[in-house]
């Protein structure tokens, strides 16, 4: 299996200004922000970076830190676009601003492989699991599918019906789940339900509204088989992409091409990456699988 690279470039509202010493310099807006990357094991383009804040990480490795601040960010978030879609940014405890800009790739080539569809006059029915704050549903449902946007987090899914309204999308048909998303599934196979794109974005550990504990590494293989019985040889695509674990992009393309065996179409796998403004250079910041026909 060939691995490619999905590279998402600035645009007005992001953009990776520079990296380097385990570090990165990004835009969001009106603000600008240093946060640990320890991908960037090259030299800074520039030493002197300027920036309203930055996140400094804690000395455990479960992900803790704190946000310093230069200048004044609004607690609240401000708002950002893409495209259509209008979401607000904020500084989280978790490093990153409420969104993954990493993803606006996806996001385009998934509203790719059902514009055909859209044109003909139909709806198409896509799920996104693990769909946090939104962006992507928004993306999806701005194009005219039809969305099921499903997370464990309810502030997450109270954040995407926010930013649906600040998008002027709020009459979009939407189903808004807060659901472990694995039991999600398992009772959609059950219903006999049918999809015609599914993108998953799923966490290396996490738990479910109930109590309810996911280890990526054991529950995927699963979850990826009951997706597999949610699409036909009518549907677009199944796009995954996995963070922060090791994992390689060989071997998840290879849990989607055995699950999807049966089907006509083509499994692909490679690298998420981000294209620095001052270089060009490409920074890597997760990994993805894909089916799509």
């Amino acid at each position: 299996m060939n691995l490619q690279t999905l590279l998402g470039e600035p645009w007005s509202d992001y953009g990776l200004i520079d990296s380097g010493h385990g570090r990165k310099l990004e835009r969001y807006g009106r603000f600008r922000f240093i946060r640990p990357e320890p991908q960037a094991m090259w030299a800074p383009a520039q030493e002197d970076w300027r920036a309203d804040g930055e996140f400094v990480p804690g000395s455990d490795e479960e992900g803790g830190g704190r946000w310093f601040y230069e200048r004044p960010v609004p607690d609240e978030g401000w708002p950002l676009h893409w495209n259509e879609v209008t979401f607000q940014a904020s500084c989280t405890p978790f490093r990153h601003l409420g969104f993954f800009p990493d993803m606006a790739p996806v996001w385009g080539w998934m509203r790719g492989k059902i514009a055909d569809k859209i044109s003909a006059g139909d709806q198409p029915q896509i799920m996104n699991l693990f769909g946090y704050t939104g962006v992507g549903t928004l993306a999806m449902a701005a194009a005219g599918a039809q969305m099921v946007h499903v997370d464990a987090s309810k502030k997450s899914v109270a954040q995407a019906r926010a930013n649906a309204a600040l998008s002027g999308l709020e009459d979009r048909p939407v189903r808004w789940i807060v659901d472990d998303a694995a039991k999600f599934v398992s009772r959609e196979v059950r219903r006999e339900r049918r999809y015609d794109g599914i993108l998953l974005d799923p966490p290396k550990y996490g738990r479910g509204p109930d109590g309810e504990v996911w280890r990526l590494e054991e529950d995927l293989p699963g979850l990826i088989a009951h997706c597999r019985q949610l699409l036909d040889a009518d549907s677009r695509f199944l796009f995954l992409t996995v963070y922060a674990v090791r994992m390689s992009a060989l071997a998840i393309g290879e849990l989607l091409r055995q699950a999807f065996a049966d089907l006509p179409g083509t499994v692909e796998a490679g690298e998420l990456a981000v294209r620095e403004e001052a270089r060009g250079l490409e920074l890597p910041t997760a990994i993805w699988a894909r089916w799509s026909r």
